[in-house]
């Protein structure tokens, strides 16, 4: 099980100055490195690697990669090999292409978002340290989130043509990344067709998630939190913000977890998430949402699916 957790993510952002308002400010990150380029990186007070979200400016929106961390560096070359084998090109990008980080493989998921493995990245530590820490610390900011918990990916989706990149993500993630699937969403006749997958590599809900659309992209990175009480409490801080607020904290079906959607200054919907709604393990059978509750299994309070949520992304 080399693969360990989400390192980071890449976005791109086209108002520096208001997307670290938004991340400092409302989500409460610390910004920890800038390059020459530009580029800012930020980690959250309970991470303990230098950085989870790197933002780069750009005249769009969205996605530029996902990074994995896998727990020693000579899995890189193993895991390399086995993409290889799944078909897919993958290269090398040596250490300090990205800062304070070691050696990083690229490649293009079926879907064609780009994915990244690491094994090394600078330890900073925790914002309370690992020596008699206390449970948060003094200078907490915002929402106060603990840290970048996941990502949900679109993915393109047009079974008539025979098109799934769901199925074929869902494919190389348990087949070559050694992840395993905790939930779907199942449509069609006879639920035939998969438009939704739920995948960890941990004991949470899950560690990525991939969705079926016309198009590719991202539609959220999510942040977690404590408690039902302190998502009501990022809530206040996005009003107080004036944050573009997508959906109202709520409850998932899926994942039992509570949330809030929102969208930073450059329309990259973010997500608070909190609960760990149950143990994920590999031999817990996996939860199926037919096409009938698929909203609820989203919204599960209100059943409700609106059209702007599977259709706005970046």
């Amino acid at each position: 099980m080399a693969v360990m957790r989400i390192g980071h993510i890449s976005i791109r952002v086209m108002d520096m100055a208001a997307a670290l308002k938004h991340y400092e400010g409302v989500i409460g990150m610390s910004r920890t490195h800038t390059d020459a380029a530009g580029n800012v990186y930020l980690k959250c007070w309970d991470e303990w690697d230098k950085y989870s979200v790197v933002l780069t400016p750009s005249d769009k929106a969205g996605m530029n990669h996902v990074a994995y961390k896998v727990e020693r560096d000579s899995d890189l070359d193993d895991l390399a090999a086995k993409i290889r084998a799944f078909g897919i090109t993958v290269e090398q990008l040596p250490a300090g292409s990205l800062p304070a980080c070691g050696r990083m493989l690229t490649f293009a998921l079926p879907s064609g978002h780009e994915m990244r493995l690491f094994a090394e990245k600078e330890c900073v530590g925790t914002a309370v340290g690992s020596s008699n820490p206390d449970p948060w610390p003094d200078d907490i900011k915002g929402a106060g989130a603990h840290w970048l918990d996941h990502c949900l990916l679109m993915c393109e989706f047009d079974p008539a043509k025979g098109v799934n990149t769901v199925v074929d993500n869902t494919k190389f993630f348990m087949e070559v990344l050694g992840f395993f699937q905790t939930e779907q969403i199942l449509v069609g006749p006879g639920g035939a067709t998969q438009l939704a997958s739920f995948l960890s590599h941990s004991s949470k809900p899950h560690d990525i998630a991939f969705v079926g659309a016309p198009t590719s992209g991202l539609h959220h990175l999510s942040f977690f939190l404590d408690s039902w009480h302190d998502i009501l409490k990022a809530g206040d801080v996005m009003a107080k913000n004036k944050v573009r607020i997508d959906v109202a904290p709520t409850r998932h079906g899926i994942t039992r977890g509570e949330t809030i959607y929102f969208f930073d200054p450059s329309g990259n919907r973010n997500e608070t998430f909190a609960g760990l709604g149950y143990q994920a393990q590999r031999d817990r059978p996996v939860t199926t949402w037919t096409e009938e509750n698929a909203a609820r299994a989203i919204f599960y309070h209100t059943g409700v699916l609106a059209e702007s949520f599977v259709s706005v992304y970046t």
